[in-house]
């Protein structure tokens, strides 16, 4: 696949939600955001492995599960973000950042 590099001293983008809980459920519209350094441009969105039919601003409204990347003009590519909407009629969530070992977590119930 295409992986373009980051220039030196250029922040890789990375792909935040909000809301930031993980599950989504299906009655959710999760905005991803694309945020890094880089030069000023159309944001390229991906999903599982596809580019999306057309660039797309900054930010993306989602409403369906998938694996999401963006790519920056100077920056390159994110990280993947897998985004899994639940159907269950209660959905016990956690943040969707990375977490380590001794953080304190809030678990948000969802009915």
């Amino acid at each position: 696949g295409w992986c373009p590099l980051s220039p030196a001293g250029a922040q890789t983008p990375q792909v935040l939600l909000e809301p930031p809980w993980t599950p989504a459920v299906l009655w959710d519209r999760v905005t991803l955001t694309c945020r890094g350094s880089g030069t000023r441009g159309a944001t390229t969105w991906y999903k599982d492995g596809q580019r999306l039919w057309q660039e797309r601003p900054n930010s993306l409204v989602v409403t369906e599960s998938g694996t999401f990347m963006c790519h920056r003009p100077g920056t390159g590519l994110s990280p993947p973000v897998s985004l899994h909407f639940s159907n269950d009629e209660v959905v016990l969530q956690v943040p969707a950042q990375e977490l380590l070992e001794g953080d304190t977590v809030t678990l948000r119930c969802r009915a």
